[in-house]
């Protein structure tokens, strides 16, 4: 395909994400003009189907008319504002839907994920401190779990690629054991590993909780790490014992809220001993917060975190902001969300969706290269057969030939598409994911696992 002046622009002056740039010299940019609903378009008309939700942030596919029309009103109105000594209506309205939603109230905001971790770590490092417990100022994750790239969030990212990149500049935390299944030994079954994963939890609390602040986790399904999913009852567990033992949880929802797992948030699947939905510390949220259309974050926390900091020295007030905290367009952007959910049975439509296409892509299951297939909500998951290091890349360039928008984490290829596929986007999806696979399959060179490499990819 011909390089088109837009790409090559951008390759001249752009420095994209997590890019190796030298990468794009052979393999030229797409250059994105227009979206439709699920569909991308680049400038010579090529639809291509955000199958991954364009990093995992959009929702009801793009131009999608209530956000478009929530964001050009609010523009007639206020764009922006500071919110330090000042407010404005969606964001006391945004607020208030999300404590409703969550049992968290007291909103802080940011503008993406990585600083809403950034944020939710310093807010319960500091409460523990303004509570007169100053030594516990460390953090506990997962095995493979992934918070984001600032230098915060990384120290509790669990990504060796990134990790070892950037690790003299990092307070790195504690590595627990992970309760995706796919980390099971042989003859070890699904409670047997998640027992064991909570026993490790519980032995680490027991003996380091003096000094823990707070564990933080993404709940049920670990992106990053190939869509790793793990059962509920771990997260009802650490709940418990982070109770016990004086730590906060913080459930990073950035990537798994919003209907993504089944339910509005994915720690609601989890229960406590009246059958109730856990009720974690902290929420992080962002990317489906506002459809994937503006940038906004949000954490979320309790009324005894946020006593901590009530008093009149100004010192013991949260010392955190950004230019854009709480901008109204995004703010609206958020609503136009909410109201959506409101208005339209969401999740029981996600449901339909979710069964039809685990039906057509059962080909795809049964493949003879895929080793291990999961599934969740509006997320899809299968691992692949190899040892080519360039699998992924080498996947993500062919089904952009094929109309797709996929990018493999490693060898795990995943759908976590739109929530508006319809019966003809669901077929090209698994026909074109299908034709891709026996592609790459077909022409792959020998070499070790890529690991962790859907962000270079």
């Amino acid at each position: 395909m011909a390089t088109s002046s837009l790409a090559e622009r951008s390759r001249q002056a752009v420095w994209h994400p997590c890019t190796q740039m030298k990468g794009h010299e052979e393999h030229p940019l797409r250059a994105i003009v227009r979206g439709e609903g699920p569909w991308l378009i680049d400038d010579q008309g090529h639809r291509i189907l955000d199958a991954v939700s364009s990093w995992w942030v959009n929702l009801f596919g793009h131009g999608f008319a209530p956000i478009v029309e929530a964001i050009t009103d609010q523009l007639t109105q206020l764009d922006h504002t500071m919110l330090a000594g000042l407010t404005h209506a969606p964001v006391v309205e945004l607020s208030e839907r999300l404590g409703a939603l969550t049992g968290l109230g007291h909103a802080f905001y940011a503008s993406d994920g990585a600083s809403a971790t950034e944020i939710a770590l310093k807010m319960s490092a500091h409460s523990w401190r303004n509570r007169g417990l100053p030594g516990k100022h460390r953090f506990i994750g997962l095995q493979g779990g992934y918070h984001g790239e600032t230098a915060g969030a990384l120290s509790v990212t669990d990504i060796p690629l990134f990790r070892e990149a950037y690790a003299p500049l990092l307070r790195l935390s504690a590595t627990l054991p992970s309760p995706d299944l796919r980390h099971a030994a042989v003859g070890v079954s699904a409670d047997e590993h998640t027992a064991a994963c909570v026993q490790a939890l519980a032995d680490h609390l027991a003996e380091h909780h003096a000094s823990i602040a707070a564990l933080i986790l993404e709940p049920l399904v670990q992106g990053a790490a190939g869509m790793g999913i793990y059962s509920p009852a771990y997260l009802s567990a650490a709940r418990d014992l982070c109770k016990q033992h004086q730590v906060h949880l913080i459930a990073d929802e950035i990537a798994v809220g919003f209907g993504r797992t089944g339910t509005m948030f994915a720690h609601q699947q989890a229960l406590d001993a009246n059958g109730q939905p856990i009720r974690p510390d902290f929420i992080c949220l962002s990317k489906g917060l506002t459809g994937g259309v503006l940038p906004l974050s949000a954490v979320l926390t309790t009324d005894e975190v946020y006593a901590a900091f009530w008093d009149d020295r100004t010192a013991h007030g949260f010392l955190h902001s950004h230019s854009y905290t709480g901008n109204p367009l995004a703010c609206r952007a958020a609503l136009a969300v909410l109201d959506t959910f409101d208005n339209e049975d969401v999740l029981a439509r996600n449901r339909a969706t979710a069964l039809r296409l685990s039906t057509l892509a059962e080909p795809l299951t049964r493949h003879p290269r895929v080793t291990a297939h999961r599934h969740i909500g509006m997320i899809w998951a299968w691992d692949i057969d190899t040892t080519d290091a360039t699998f992924a890349a080498r996947f993500h360039r062919t089904a952009l030939d094929h109309g797709l928008l996929l990018r493999p984490i490693g060898n795990s290829l995943y759908f976590m598409p739109p929530y508006v596929l319809t019966e003809t986007d669901m077929q090209h999806l698994v026909a074109g994911t299908l034709r891709t696979l026996d592609q790459v399959l077909a022409a792959e060179l020998p070499g070790s696992s890529s690991g962790h490499g859907e962000r270079l990819a």
